[in-house]
């Protein structure tokens, strides 16, 4: 069995081993895949695995031996699915691996823009505190986030983790999805319409997959109806939000922070407004990251191989079974 990794970097970029992937079959793993090599280097292979190289129609039809591909994240959306099911190509995913993870970078970066921690660990070191005539200075302004609303869009397995961590710092969470859970209202949850969630949140988090209805969710129209100074905070995709809408909302003060680890275009392009905007806090993509998350991550891709391989393929996001 022939198997190729397109993108294997991200996942192991040093730090961790294919050997049990390497048990299942002949491997090749590229750190990265230029588009114009991606049809010689899968070849004559069985099973793809890819990050975030795309794997098209004309993809598939230039490489016929191709049986199985798996995605090394949960989005799949880099893959062609029809196309893949009228080839009775099975794609997997990986799910939930990093919901702990992205959660405590989403909350880390909220931290941030209510205490300050990096500028004040940078004024101490430059002498601040040292010069200062009494036991404490105050560099930044500081926020307590208790008794505020976080607006949550979308409660997947990272939506209801998220409201949880707010409850831990007594925020009341609002939630908006298009599938309403009741049995997980309660105290600390409250199901709400998108438009009470923009008029009501100060903090919105942003928890959905990217589709064509949420492409630019976030912009001019909705930013418009949310309260002055609303935090806003992104680790689900970089287009959900219209990064020329946040930008000018940033300028004139209508949103107090953006806070996001993903861009519409990643790595960003120099000309990316946010990268110029005030009271930005920008992340290169790594709320999924830690070495514990890809570990689980590996691992659950790999076993997601070896069940294909042995007739019982599991975590199938398309048509095709077996």
């Amino acid at each position: 069995m022939k198997i190729v990794v397109l993108d294997g970097y991200t996942v192991c970029p040093g730090d961790l081993t294919w050997d049990s992937l390497r048990a299942l079959g002949e491997v090749t793993v590229y750190e990265r895949t230029p588009r114009e090599e991606v049809v010689p280097r899968i070849g004559d292979a069985q099973v793809v695995l890819t990050n975030k190289v795309v794997i098209s129609r004309e993809v598939l039809a230039a490489c016929p031996n191709v049986r199985y591909i798996g995605v090394l994240a949960t989005g799949y959306n880099v893959i062609d699915l029809a196309a893949a099911d009228e080839r009775g190509v099975v794609v997997t995913n990986v799910p939930a691996y990093s919901t702990h993870a992205v959660v405590q970078h989403a909350m880390a970066l909220l931290l941030q823009s209510a205490s300050h921690v990096a500028q004040y660990d940078a004024q101490v070191k430059a002498g601040r505190w040292g010069s200062s005539p009494d036991f404490c200075f105050f560099g930044e302004p500081m926020e307590e986030l208790a008794g505020r609303t976080m607006g949550i869009v979308g409660f997947g397995h990272i939506g209801q983790a998220m409201a949880r961590a707010a409850a831990g710092l007594g925020m009341q969470a609002i939630v908006s999805t298009p599938h309403p859970k009741p049995e997980l209202a309660g105290e600390d949850v409250r199901f709400v319409a998108m438009d009470e969630l923009l008029a009501g949140s100060d903090v919105i988090s942003l928890h959905c997959p990217l589709t064509e209805k949420t492409r630019g969710l976030i912009g001019a129209q909705t930013i418009a109806a949310m309260r002055e100074g609303v935090r806003v905070i992104n680790t689900a995709r970089g287009p959900l939000v219209d990064g020329r809408a946040m930008a000018d909302a940033l300028a004139c003060g209508k949103v107090a922070c953006y806070m996001a680890d993903v861009m519409e275009n990643e790595p960003p392009r120099a000309d990316d407004p946010l990268l110029s905007a005030p009271n930005t806090i920008l992340t290169p993509h790594v709320a999924w990251a830690p070495r514990q998350t890809r570990e689980r991550l590996l691992s659950v891709a790999v076993g997601n191989v070896a069940a294909f391989l042995s007739g019982t393929p599991r975590n199938v996001v398309n048509g095709v079974r077996a």
